[in-house]
């Protein structure tokens, strides 16, 4: 109940000092008259050609209610049985039904009342009595039977997935109202209730219709009545509609190029970020979006996230198009979305060759010298090299929108996939190098990929961060790699020199803006308002919004001239965390607010609110017993961790952090249980295995050293580890072996005391 008082408290201050929609200078915006949704009926009428498109389109088909037509999958009492759980699909008259695990890990039937999409797999919705829609786990194959499908399958083919598992069909991660729901209807709104734990969700339409593109058409609707009275006015280039997708421009050749150029030239255009909304891997923000709305006034964009992307940006897990297309050549150009997809059908304007043969001459791009393929092959088609495909949902091909050149020499440097190997698999990434060396001849040398600028910070290799700061402050690297080189640099706790800092947060692109205020949020709170204070007043809401958390906790040091904008970004921020309450990461974010801000009480129910939401959460657990650490209630501070672990037992996170209250207790012996068990759990993180050797140390320094060694194998530049092995080395009178692991650690440490540290052992050896 006092979480609850909270949220009204910040909700009623947001609404007061901010009213969301404000533009960030302290203006509202004019009211003007509000559209609203009509419907696709009223747009037949006018435009019988692109309903004829769209009808029938994944976007027609994004969403349908259960009927004999729109069902797929085979119901007439079948059944799937995936790891000893057998699931029936049947039918009782017109309605159809599964009998599958329930949340209690009991069979059950549940009626289904929505399917959801349609090739090359079919899922199916369970609406729940709290409005909850959860999403099944088993989906249909509706792909032919000769291609492997007409079958039954489940999502998660390899692994067992109970009633426990935050994959779970029951679970949060499966829930349509926040994952899916915003991209597959039309004007969705979630209407969460916090207090009642339900959801109240309304859409216009239940597929992606005209208007989820268009915006709300009564404006538009109006202008149309009024031009067949003979009365329509002024229609301002947009015919009452929110915004004119269709942009007036052509692709051209220049005398003698073989590729064509965009007249006129506009590199980023309003109708790619309305596709981006649903078409990215992201998160909202704001609800609302209109057509026209800018990407980064709803919407925080992934970025090269090392469980999303390649290094080289390929990609890895599920992106949705729009990460991978800002990394290419052609988005730089200018190329749009509706350049190769017919808007409405969603098809391809050509088929194979010959939609890229529309903008780059077939003379040059369409023979054997260009492929190396014999025309007609599939080496031969433009997407094999340059997009290849990857398969998620067990049968559903993407293919990556980055549209690169093949550059299996980065494979051998980075451990990345290239689409010469995804053909010749039974060569290796040299042989393919090598045969484009020797077909482009001597003079070829690939040009330096931010790839590897990327990896090198991601494995703090000497000269890590002289590649990311330079890829950070490279106007010709795309936007969206340059971001990611700046969330490193957050991320290692680099400090940037503050006009550097501010010509990044003043850069024209959103995505550099908002990763460079992450830099900002490694500085003392004192210090933040000096470099981050023009942030308050960005043109859009997102990096802004970003400014305001990021700024609360120096909220005393704000100039006066921007007091207002503060409260505007702020309020801006708490209204997203509103937005996303039914998730525990929203709480979990309010509660490091509010800690961050000196309110422990506010952060203790923030948290347990989180954990309420979903009790597995991890980092709200951690982050709850660490308060309780600090209020100095260890009883409580073990509780947690302890309830914890009964639900999560392999969690490092949560040993590790138990290790370290026992450390803190005096109990160090008690502590090496849990310190080990994080390090083994999780050997891809060294500071377990630093921790965890620190805790051996006094004791038996010998293992100490042989488990740091162990983990400095799999992570052979980590600071952790080089500087524990030189301390304990050094420690033992191994001065040579200290200083060589010393000499390593000041070869990548941005550190000042690296250089002092490796000259005190060195006086030591001379000693």
């Amino acid at each position: 109940m006092r979480y609850l008082i909270l949220l009204v408290i910040l909700l009623v201050f947001a609404a007061s000092v901010g009213r969301w929609w404000l533009n960030g200078k302290g203006e509202e915006t004019s009211p003007g008259p509000v559209a609203q949704f009509v419907g696709n009926s009223s747009c037949i009428r006018c435009h019988p050609m692109q309903q004829d498109l769209w009808q029938g389109s994944h976007h027609d088909l994004a969403m349908q209610e259960v009927s004999a037509e729109s069902v797929l999958g085979d119901f007439n009492d079948s059944s799937f049985t995936q790891f000893g759980i057998t699931s029936r699909f049947f039918r009782r008259d017109d309605a159809f039904f599964v009998n599958t695990e329930a949340a209690d890990g009991e069979l059950q039937d549940f009626e289904i009342a929505y399917v959801f999409g349609v090739d090359p797999l079919q899922q199916y919705l369970v609406e729940f009595p709290d409005g909850r829609i959860q999403a099944l786990g088993i989906c249909w194959d509706s792909r032919p039977a000769e291609e492997g499908g007409q079958r039954w399958f489940h999502l998660y083919p390899d692994e067992r997935i109970d009633s426990e598992d935050e994959l779970h069909w029951t679970a949060a991660s499966q829930n349509w109202n926040f994952m899916c729901a915003d991209c597959h209807s039309t004007n969705f709104q979630k209407n969460y209730n916090s207090a009642k734990d339900s959801f109240a969700s309304s859409w216009s339409s239940i597929d992606v219709s005209c208007e989820s593109c268009h915006g709300p058409a009564s404006e538009h609707l109006a202008w149309a009545e009024a031009q067949e009275r003979g009365d329509a006015g002024e229609h301002q280039g947009t015919f009452g509609l929110p915004l004119k997708l269709k942009e007036d421009y052509r692709w051209v050749f220049a005398e003698d190029a073989v590729t064509a150029h965009r007249v006129p030239a506009q590199p980023v255009s309003a109708e790619l970020e309305t596709c981006a909304g649903c078409h990215s891997r992201r998160s909202q923000m704001a609800e609302n979006r209109r057509a026209g709305d800018p990407f980064f006034d709803h919407y925080r964009l992934s970025n090269l996230d090392r469980n999303l992307y390649h290094p080289d940006g390929q990609i890895l897990d599920e992106v949705y198009v729009f990460g991978s297309f800002l990394q290419s050549k052609m988005y730089h150009q200018g190329v749009s979305c509706r350049d190769c997809h017919e808007p409405h059908s969603l098809g391809l304007r050509a088929e194979g060759n010959n939609l890229c043969l529309t903008c780059h001459q077939d003379k040059f791009y369409g023979g054997f010298d260009h492929s190396r393929h014999e025309v007609g092959t599939v080496g031969a088609q433009c997407v094999s090299c340059h997009m290849p495909s990857k398969t998620y949902m067990v049968v559903d091909p993407r293919r990556d929108h980055s549209i690169r050149i093949p550059r299996p020499d980065l494979s051998s440097k980075l451990d990345t996939p290239n689409a010469c190997n995804g053909c010749h698999q039974d060569k290796t990434s040299n042989w393919a190098a090598s045969a484009i060396s020797t077909w482009r001849g001597e003079d070829y040398s690939p040009e330096k990929h931010f790839g590897e600028s990327l990896q090198l910070g991601r494995s703090g290799a000497p000269g890590w961060h002289e590649a990311i700061v330079e890829l950070a402050g490279d106007p010709e690297q795309p936007a969206i790699a340059r971001a990611s080189a700046l969330e490193l640099i957050a991320e290692r706790g680099m400090i940037l020199p503050a006009n550097q800092l501010r010509d990044l947060l003043a850069d024209p692109n959103p995505i550099i803006r908002l990763a460079a205020l992450q830099s900002v949020a490694s500085l003392p709170p004192e210090v933040r308002p000096e470099i981050g204070i023009e942030s308050l007043r960005d043109e859009l809401r997102v990096p802004r919004s970003e400014a305001g958390r990021i700024l609360a906790p120096a909220s005393l040091e704000i100039p006066e001239e921007f007091r207002e904008d503060f409260d505007s970004a702020f309020a801006e921020y708490l209204a997203a965390q509103k937005l996303n309450a039914d998730r525990h990461w929203s709480h979990l974010n309010l509660g490091i607010l509010s800690a961050g801000l000196g309110d422990s009480d506010a952060a203790r129910a923030a948290y347990e609110q989180s954990l309420r939401i979903n009790p597995r959460a991890i980092d709200a657990r951690v982050n709850l017993a660490d308060l309780y650490r600090q209020l100095g209630d260890s009883e409580a501070c073990e509780r947690v961790l302890l309830e914890g672990l009964e639900l999560v037992p392999d969690s490092a996170e949560l040993e590790h952090a138990r290790g370290l209250l026992l450390v803190r207790a005096g109990k160090s012996r008690a502590a090496l249980k849990p310190l080990a068990r994080a390090a083994e759990l999780r050997p891809e993180n060294p500071r377990f295995a630093y921790v965890y050797a620190v805790a051996l140390h006094g004791d038996d320094p010998a293992t100490a050293i042989q488990v740091l060694e162990n983990a400095q194998q799999r992570h052979p530049w980590s600071e952790d580890l080089l500087f524990g092995l030189a301390s304990f080395e050094r420690d033992l009178g191994n001065y040579p072996a200290a200083i060589n692991w010393a000499e390593r650690l000041e070869k990548i440490s941005v550190a000042p005391g690296a250089s002092s540290f490796l000259a005190e052992i060195r006086a030591r050896n001379r000693d």
